[in-house]
Formats: C-alpha cells, sequence, structure tokens
C-alpha cells in the first residue's frame, strides 16, 4: 500500500486477485502497523504489528522480516 491509498481500493483488488485464483495474499499497512492476510477460501485475518509473515504452504520456505517495514 503506498501512503496515499485509501484501504477501498486495495482490498478491492485483493478480493479480485483471490477472484482469480491467488492462494495467498499480504495487504500491509504501515500506517496502522496491521497486514491483513487474505487465503483462499477463508476470512480475511488481521495482525497487528506483527514480526514475521510466513510463505505458509504456498511459498513452505518464505519468511518476510517485517520488523524493517513496519
Amino acid at each position: 500500500m503506498s501512503p496515499f491509498d485509501s484501504l477501498s481500493d486495495p482490498r478491492k483488488k485483493m478480493k479480485e486477485y483471490l477472484e482469480n485464483g491467488m492462494k495467498l495474499g499480504w495487504l500491509i499497512n504501515r500506517k496502522s502497523r496491521q497486514v491483513e492476510i487474505y487465503r483462499a477460501s477463508k476470512d480475511v485475518e488481521i495482525l497487528d504489528s506483527p514480526e514475521i509473515l510466513s510463505g505458509e504452504d504456498v511459498l513452505p520456505e518464505f519468511v518476510l522480516d517485517m520488523k524493517t517495514i513496519l
């Protein structure tokens, strides 16, 4: 998310990506220090100030260190 985006547009994009086959997506909001995790066939999960994000079963060995981002 860029500093000038409102949340409605990126959320619409994430839902569109899910409809088109995305399995895992992260919407990172630096202002609120939150991450919205989008997964196929699941409700959106919101994390407050996570230290890491995992690629889960989509990218099993991928880990994103959030300390430098948030």
